[in-house]
């Protein structure tokens, strides 16, 4: 499938996002954990989502998590905890994606975890027993969500877990939103130490829980506003915390140096309210960040600076290189059929100099990476009737991503 895509000059519209895939996530393994009867309210319908409820629900045998990384690498350690033989397994693509890491550490605290394939990699046997935890050493700078599936199951160790991230640490909000998560459930798990976590081996408690909208799915409608000439353009954006947990959240200080401001309508610390996103003009003549803390953010600031004429360099992208496809080098192959020549070096920076080429325009691939896909569509606004291929792929994370658009003025049109 192709779309073809056309922006409206200007933008005025309500925005319902999608349900934060990373807390329905973490609601979901944590809710498994404390088996009450209580559900998480509001979780994504994306297809990440999707397929833990379905694991969870039904504990196949063997467990096909499909493309979902945060499920492959959360479910290996519940199942590690909980009754029962499994197989997990996934795309072509997951069973090339690097879990070693995450299996050694539950191997050390006595799960029993076999491959049943390439030594690292997925798919994984999974015999789960009663295990003791204690203290636990693991590599910090590889990926968050290896981190975040060891905590989760600290509460039901019989000694806790004491957990020390080596190396440095990636992503440390979402370390962050984890504990927080954990004790909104009951557990009794926070920092030691600038580089430990202690969870002591108290077990989780039913929680009536609400989840939040997404502010991943939130960043490409100010992309959107950096990128249109309207000034009187603007968003409301449904669903949002002010003083969220969620490390993205921070797109609306970088979009702010972008010329995009936000206010909440209804400031509240608890309650998921409206963010009001209007355009201003942006004088900013370059941008340098370190996305180590936030790398879903990545692809959409990339995009943006390059469009806006803004050179950029930007650090702690070497977690992107293990995401969905190789993000680095996607974005420098598909900006280039837009005239931007980047380039990257020590596999964790990306920049751009203001280096430009002709383009070609040929249709841009999404690498079966939703956030390819979402980056790239507000491109429409400099170069209408941009082309995406495989746009099918935003059901991982944002379904009504397409519809969205359409709502607020685009016109979308399938090719084939």
């Amino acid at each position: 499938m192709q779309y073809q895509i056309k922006a409206p000059q200007t933008f005025n519209a309500d925005i319902k996002l999608p349900a934060s895939k990373s807390i329905s996530n973490r609601a979901l393994i944590i809710h498994a954990l404390s088996h009450g009867s209580i559900a998480p309210r509001n979780l994504s319908d994306c297809d990440d989502t999707e397929v833990m409820i379905n694991a969870l629900r039904d504990m196949p045998h063997t467990i096909d998590i499909k493309a979902a990384g945060t499920a492959m690498r959360f479910l290996t350690a519940f199942l590690a905890v909980e009754g029962g033989d499994h197989v997990i397994t996934g795309t072509e693509r997951m069973r090339h994606r690097p879990i070693g890491i995450l299996v050694d550490a539950l191997r050390y605290l006595g799960a029993d975890i076999a491959y049943d394939g390439e030594e690292g990699f997925p798919p994984l046997h999974i015999r789960g027993n009663a295990l003791d935890g204690g203290h636990l050493e693991i590599p910090g700078n590889v990926s968050s969500q290896y981190i975040s599936a060891l905590l989760m199951i600290g509460p039901v160790l019989r000694n806790g877990l004491e957990l020390k991230m080596t190396g440095g640490i990636v992503s440390r909000p979402y370390i962050d939103l984890t504990l927080w998560m954990m004790r909104e459930f009951g557990a009794i798990a926070d920092w030691t130490d600038a580089d430990t976590v202690k969870v002591e081996p108290h077990p989780y408690s039913q929680h009536d829980y609400f989840i939040e909208s997404d502010w991943s799915a939130a960043s490409y409608w100010y992309e959107i506003l950096a990128l249109c000439g309207d000034q009187e353009s603007a968003f409301r954006l449904d669903g949002l915390m002010d003083g969220s947990k969620q490390g993205d959240s921070v797109v609306r200080y970088i979009f702010s140096l972008l010329g995009v401001k936000s206010a909440f309508h209804d400031r509240n610390d608890e309650i998921p309210t409206t963010v009001c996103t209007h355009k201003v003009p942006c004088l900013l003549p370059r941008l340098d960040y370190d996305f180590v803390s936030s790398p879903d953010l990545a692809q959409t600031v990339v995009v943006s600076c390059a469009l806006m004429n803004i050179p950029f360099r930007f650090t702690g992208l070497a977690s992107l290189k293990i995401k969905e496809t190789d993000r680095i080098e996607a974005l420098k192959a598909e900006l280039l059929k837009l005239g931007y020549v980047l380039h990257d070096e020590n596999g964790d920076t990306l920049y751009w100099t203001g280096e430009r080429c002709t383009p070609t325009m040929q249709p841009i691939d999404t690498y079966e990476d939703h956030r390819m896909a979402m980056a790239f569509a507000p491109a429409a606004i400099k170069f209408p009737w941009l082309r995406i291929n495989n746009p099918e792929v935003v059901s991982k994370s944002y379904p009504e991503y397409w519809d969205d658009l359409r709502k607020a003025g685009f016109t979308i049109t399938e090719l084939q």
